[in-house]
């Protein structure tokens, strides 16, 4: 990875569709080139901001087997990104303020420069991620946590969310929940609830396991004026209910997974042909069925869904070669989120490349409240920025990956393989070979 350095690249496409000449010096946008600029040709390329993603699994500490943060981030960057928000499951959970400082010092520490990304912690709500008291929400306000998030298990009970939201309200701060009624669908559900999973036999996870958490939450969030944002939502009934808060001006936003664009439940069916099925494909929310993607796809174009984040959730062979039911759910994502969007949402027209920047960077930055990350790219703005080829395309590798997992579930699919550089602060954290 190089230092921070100067790069001109010369007639390069901004989200808005004009060109100019873009200018990088000691880790800005400037106004001309530096002394010794690296000068690169950049016709037919295209420079969005750097993207941000609010829902990254680095599993670092405890579960450094399936990914660490200096691999974390530097598939990260692979994917456009220079900013991740680490979700706190990790060993030990991130619930207090120490272990805020222990995060940020683990990856000030990681890689040979760094990481590859700006690191950003999210705390949990509860202790320990148990649902059963608040964690120590005041020690990580006070280290500027945010973002606050059980992701993996909802909140259990409405009065929690309401103390935990009373909580953070005088900070602005935002809680982040897994919606996921488990009375509805519990540890043991790993299948979209309908005609695929009664023909596999499978647990059924139904729709509205989602959506009555997301009614709850929305409700509690607008009696007290308070900001709630929707982790993965991936059903229907959930855009609806979504709408419907939207509309009464409640402060809710939400974000959509790529594989929920993308994929659907039809994918896991032709998967246990002939065979025991490929939990590659079993993930939490589960893949849906195409009205399913059909609503997703549309509330993200309106922008009644906010942002595309990952729920990149990297994991060891061990814990994916099981039957299906007994697989941990989850998949890597961070890499091909930006190709699954332009194939998606850019290259069916439902999206243009300034939206994209704003579902993919501003809007992220803005509800994680990073100052730094989703600017525009203007002279004297930080130098966080992806230089993009939006007619390249690959067939996905999962052995070339540089995160540490091989959970990927475009292996063999032909996508748009947009990403040529990424630039952090100025430094090049990724280049395609």
């Amino acid at each position: 990875m190089d230092e921070p350095s100067s790069w001109t690249f010369t007639g390069i496409a901004l989200p808005d569709g004009r060109r100019r000449d873009l200018h990088v010096v000691d880790g800005l946008i400037a106004p001309e080139a530096g002394p010794g600029a690296r000068v690169v040709d950049a016709d037919g390329l295209l420079a969005l901001p750097g993207l941000v993603d609010l829902h990254t699994h680095l599993r670092e500490p405890g579960q450094t087997e399936a990914e660490t943060i200096a691999t974390g981030t530097a598939a990260a960057a692979r994917g456009g990104y220079t900013a991740t928000f680490a979700m706190a499951n990790t060993s030990p959970v991130t619930d207090s303020g120490a272990r805020v400082r222990a995060l940020r010092e683990l990856a000030a520490a990681s890689g040979k420069h760094g990481p590859s990304t700006e690191v950003v912690a999210i705390g949990s709500v509860t202790r320990a991620l148990a649902g059963e008291e608040l964690a120590d929400l005041d020690s990580m306000l006070a280290v500027g946590v945010r973002v606050f998030s059980d992701d993996g298990f909802s909140v259990p009970t409405a009065d929690l969310v309401r103390a935990a939201m009373e909580a953070l309200l005088p900070f602005d701060a935002v809680l982040a929940e897994h919606c996921q009624d488990p009375t509805l669908a519990g540890s043991s559900a790993c299948c979209h609830e309908g005609e695929v999973s009664r023909d596999l036999g499978l647990h059924g996870w139904p729709s509205i396991a989602e959506s009555v958490v997301i009614a709850r939450d929305v409700q509690v969030a607008g009696y007290l004026g308070a900001r709630l944002h929707l982790c993965h939502v991936s059903t229907a009934e959930g855009v609806e209910v979504l709408r419907w808060a939207k509309a009464r001006g409640v402060r809710v936003t939400a974000e959509v997974m790529p594989h929920h664009l993308l994929l659907s439940v039809d994918d896991l069916r032709q998967s246990f042909e002939g065979g025991a099925g490929d939990t590659t494909y079993k993930v939490n929310p589960p893949l849906r069925s195409a009205d399913d993607v059909e609503a997703v796809r549309q509330a993200l174009a309106d922008g009644t869904i906010d942002a595309v984040a990952t729920d990149h959730a990297p994991h060891r062979p061990s814990d994916k070669d099981k039957p299906f039911p007994e697989a941990k759910p989850g998949m890597v994502a961070v890499e091909q989120a930006l190709s699954v969007v332009v194939e998606t949402m850019v290259d069916q027209g439902r999206l243009s490349w300034a939206q994209v920047a704003d579902r993919m960077s501003h809007t992220p930055a803005r509800i994680g409240a990073l100052r730094q990350q989703g600017r525009p790219l203007v002279v004297g703005e930080p130098a966080n920025l992806v230089v993009v080829d939006p007619s390249a395309r690959t067939v996905v590798d999962r052995d070339r990956s540089l995160s540490l997992a091989r959970n990927n579930p475009y292996h063999g699919r032909s996508l748009p393989d947009p990403v040529v550089a990424t630039f952090w602060r100025g430094r090049q954290t990724f280049t395609r070979g």
